[in-house]
């Protein structure tokens, strides 16, 4: 399990993540915005829903756990609204299951699963992976000096060179907002991000894994493309089947690739 780095000075804090790199990777996190995405991974793995989890009493927030091969797997989404009983999607739902986890499963890594946006000029089509080489936000917009940079909030995805070479997946950054579609002002920053690939989750994740130095990777299949001609949420609707049984086949994968190795390794 990933060490605990409270009250560490920088140095220390660093010194004993480098330890922790070359440890095998034993607990995994996924963090899945919806269970339409996760519950072809949890049949596939075989996991079982917790009827305790470890996250404050009330929350609506789901996880299945089992193993596969040497890995202990978690898969961890923001649940249904209480009151419209559709799925928790977005930044603060993200955000919130993510620190909850972290905190009470301690995993050695995160993944950030899930079906995205992609952007044709950018090379992107409906059925690719992609491998996020970094995170921004787009539609967080302070226009004063250092809070926009703390607005878009880049953060670097873990690097996983041995990963993305054995597993032939794409490689681009990936740009989070809170909207599925895309307003001109979305778009303007979008370009700034110089992102292949929209979601509405990951950027927060990432916030959240890098306030606690767990190493994250996001992991994200293309069901629209943004800048094509269909209606996003038509193309979106028409493509999460098949997309997300390609995000399975490839999230295992990733797992067969990552049993018995260090996060050094990836």
């Amino acid at each position: 399990m990933a060490p605990r780095c409270d009250g560490l000075s920088d140095a220390a804090m660093k010194d004993l993540m480098a330890q922790a790199e070359k440890l095998p990777i034993s607990t995994v996190v996924f963090v899945v915005a919806l269970q339409a995405e996760a519950l072809p991974l949890v049949d596939k793995l075989e996991l079982i829903q917790d009827d305790k989890p470890p996250f404050p009493i009330g929350m609506p927030w789901i996880r299945f756990y089992g193993t596969y091969r040497d890995l202990f797997i978690n898969v961890v989404c923001p649940g249904k609204d209480s009151t419209l009983g559709v799925d928790n999607v977005g930044t603060i739902p993200a955000s919130l299951v993510t620190c909850a986890s972290i905190q009470g499963i301690r995993p050695d890594l995160i993944i950030n699963a899930g079906t995205a946006g992609g952007f044709k000029a950018k090379g992107a089509s409906v059925g690719d992976v992609f491998i996020a080489s970094s995170v921004a936000f787009h539609d967080r917009r302070i226009p004063v000096p250092v809070f926009d940079l703390y607005g878009v909030g880049t953060r670097k995805a873990f690097t996983t060179p041995n990963l993305v070479k054995e597993l032939s997946l794409k490689v681009g950054n990936l740009s989070t907002g809170d909207s599925m579609d895309m307003s001109p002002q979305d778009e303007e920053l979008i370009i700034a991000n110089d992102a292949t690939v929209k979601d509405m989750e990951g950027a927060a994740v990432a916030h959240v894994a890098d306030l606690f130095k767990v190493p994250t990777i996001f992991i994200k299949a293309v069901t629209d493309i943004v800048d094509g001609e269909k209606p996003t949420s038509e193309e979106y609707l028409q493509n999460l089947p098949a997309v997300t049984a390609k995000l399975t086949q490839s999230v295992s994968q990733v797992l067969d690739f990552i049993s018995g190795k260090c996060l050094s390794d990836l």
